[in-house]
């Protein structure tokens, strides 16, 4: 006996799962779960623990399955959306700036949310725009391309080589978004209505070349003329790059995941820099994102904080923050964050590191390190924890990143204004 649909939930208990060997080798091999592993109490099934990876995937041969978020669904679309968009968050957060409709699990929520962002960027038309064109034809239009003509041809006409520049609705942005709806039209989990909406805009967007799998993303420019796509491009964009390609386990035949994945590592850490690099320009400060150190003299030990404070001139490092996703804690389980935090701080030069975590016990708290007191102030080294309550709504999550970010700023010589 197999089952067609497993629901698990992000970081819960490992569930026991009927499966084949080789849809549960498949689940184990592709590395969406924390583990799968064959369950010694129960002959055919697997143990199946959900790390921090949320959406819906289907494995060949296997049972789909489905990863609720610990955040309400709503509040996670914000993080993503402020991440794409920081500009529009910061005006819309008491709203958020992402419609998930009604639904509260990913893959849904999300086709929803696509589905309107394409309806409101097409609602004046399908964006249209110049593309140079180059082909064979049997009369004369644009500019005539004299060398394929004597290579192709030999001189004679017709046909002749010409090129030119077409007005059409074949261009980047329009084949981003069909590329995403086709997309989220093969998705385990789509709701019948919103695949049905789905496939009208799909219909709006055939004039667009569809985008070939595996290649890379084309490149779009936001400019005044695209400037009602841009939403839908942002998200679209995120789909596509969200989606599970093939994962190759080492020495195996590659094995096809299908389906979408976010990950809350990612997400957070991307929503905590955004915002508290938006924030920082308040007080006229810098921030560079995941900027290259090295721990060692000889270049050889690697290390990439999330974000590093700076003087509003770039030169001066004056703090470093980490996001971590993860719940803050007293009792020493997380003692290798601060290391990490003191490492970053000693490279840098800095009397203070910030940690920045999902949930803790303590809005903010700080340790002094032993063995650092230096200078007139006879201050030693201090690595602050900072905690953000996820399920609070967006303004109030605004409010909490901008006390932190004028702490930093404070801390930094820049008081607040």
């Amino acid at each position: 006996m197999t089952v067609q649909e497993v629901a698990l939930r992000e970081y819960g208990p490992a569930l026991s799962v009927p499966l084949r060997p080789e849809a549960g080798r498949a689940l184990a091999a592709s590395g969406i779960l924390q583990s799968a592993t064959p369950d010694p109490a129960r002959d055919g099934h697997w143990l199946l623990r959900a790390g921090s990876r949320v959406g819906a995937v289907r494995t060949p041969g296997g049972p789909v399955v489905r990863i609720m978020p610990k955040t309400p669904v709503s509040r996670l679309f914000f993080l993503l959306g402020f991440s794409l968009d920081p500009a529009r968050a910061w005006r819309d957060s008491r709203e958020g700036t992402v419609d998930t409709g009604a639904y509260d699990d990913v893959v849904p929520a999300l086709a929803h949310a696509v589905e309107r962002q394409i309806d409101a960027a097409l609602r004046q038309g399908v964006l249209q725009g110049y593309r140079e064109v180059e082909e064979s034809a049997l009369v004369v239009r644009g500019r005539l391309r004299e060398a394929e003509q004597i290579r192709r041809h030999f001189g004679r006409t017709p046909p002749v080589e010409i090129a030119y520049d077409a007005y059409t609705a074949d261009t980047t942005e329009n084949r981003i978004l069909r590329a995403a709806a086709e997309r989220l039209l093969r998705l385990p989990g789509v709701p019948g209505p919103v695949r049905r909406r789905l496939a009208h805009q799909r219909v709006r967007l055939m004039d667009a070349a569809p985008l070939i799998r595996g290649q890379e993303l084309p490149r779009w420019q936001p400019s005044r003329l695209n400037s009602r796509y841009q939403p839908a491009l942002r998200l679209a964009e995120a789909v596509l790059r969200g989606t599970s390609p093939e994962h190759r386990p080492a020495g195996a035949d590659p094995l096809a995941v299908d389906g979408y994945l976010l990950d809350m590592n990612k997400l957070f850490e991307d929503f905590v820099t955004v915002a508290l690099r938006e924030a920082l320009q308040e007080h006229t400060l810098t921030a560079r994102l995941q900027a290259p150190h090295h721990l060692d003299t000889a270049g050889l030990v690697r290390m990439r904080p999330d974000l590093v404070v700076r003087t509003g001139d770039g030169r001066t490092p004056l703090a470093v923050v980490d996001a971590k996703y993860k719940v803050e804690k007293a009792d020493g389980l997380l003692n290798a964050d601060l290391y990490q935090a003191l490492a970053y701080a000693t490279v840098l030069g800095l009397r203070e590191a910030h940690l920045v975590y999902a949930a803790g016990r303590w809005p903010e708290r700080f340790h002094e390190v032993r063995g650092t007191t230096a200078g007139p102030q006879g201050r030693g080294v201090r690595l602050h924890q900072h905690s953000l309550d996820l399920s609070c709504e967006p303004g109030q999550l605004m409010s909490a990143l901008r006390e932190i970010a004028a702490r930093l700023a404070e801390a930094a010589g820049y008081p607040r204004s």
